[in-house]
């Protein structure tokens, strides 16, 4: 079997550089998933960006499969980027790794439009207890993999307020990110608030 880890990591380097911090999580009865933080730019000033690493290291499995098949599923890892400065948002780091943990743990299937809802702030005193996860390639291209091993994908986590989590339920993931793009929504601020949903 190979090891996809080195792999991922190559990967997130080659797209964001090298990180300047990095954190461990070990949750009873899963693997380690570790945190990393890169520091960067985005034109509009300083961006802090957090990836998993762990996560990708098994496919993920339908919940309702009699076998979990050890080779072939979709895999992935997590990123979330935030503005730098406005908010204590290292704190981060064992959410973002109880959302990567999520698939070995609840057996749950992580893919573009789902919410992931980690019950508390996602730092202190931020706005947001959920993430909306986005459409990957933009930031960090998929990681192709010998056959029959899936692609890693590098899933983009956006931040939601508990107001635009409910009218995501109820509207659909499509339409708040039109909601947010018509709003010129900043979502990388970690400050912001919820964008208008009348």
């Amino acid at each position: 079997m190979v090891d996809v880890l080195p792999l991922v990591e190559a990967r997130l380097r080659s797209a964001l550089g090298e990180p300047d911090a990095r954190a461990a999580v070990t949750f009873l009865g899963t693997d380690r998933i570790e945190v990393l933080r890169f520091a960067g730019e985005d034109g509009e000033g300083a961006i802090v960006r957090y990836a998993t690493l762990g996560m990708s290291a098994h496919p993920m499995t339908d919940p309702t499969a009699m076998l979990a098949d050890p080779v072939k599923g979709p895999r992935a890892e997590l990123v979330l980027s935030v503005r730098a400065g406005l908010a204590d948002t290292g704190k981060v780091l064992r959410p973002l790794a109880v959302l990567a943990a999520s698939p070995q743990v609840e057996g749950v299937v992580v893919a573009p439009g789902a919410s992931l809802d980690v019950g508390e702030p996602l730092w202190p005193g931020a706005p947001f207890t959920s993430v909306l996860v986005a459409e990957p390639g933009g930031l960090v291209e998929d990681l192709e993999l010998d056959a029959p091993l899936d692609p890693v994908r590098f899933l983009p986590l956006l931040p939601m307020t508990p107001n635009e989590a409910a009218w995501k339920r109820v509207h659909g993931a499509q339409a708040l990110q039109e909601r947010w793009l018509t709003n010129g929504t900043d979502l990388r601020d970690p400050t912001r608030r919820s964008v208008p949903l009348e």
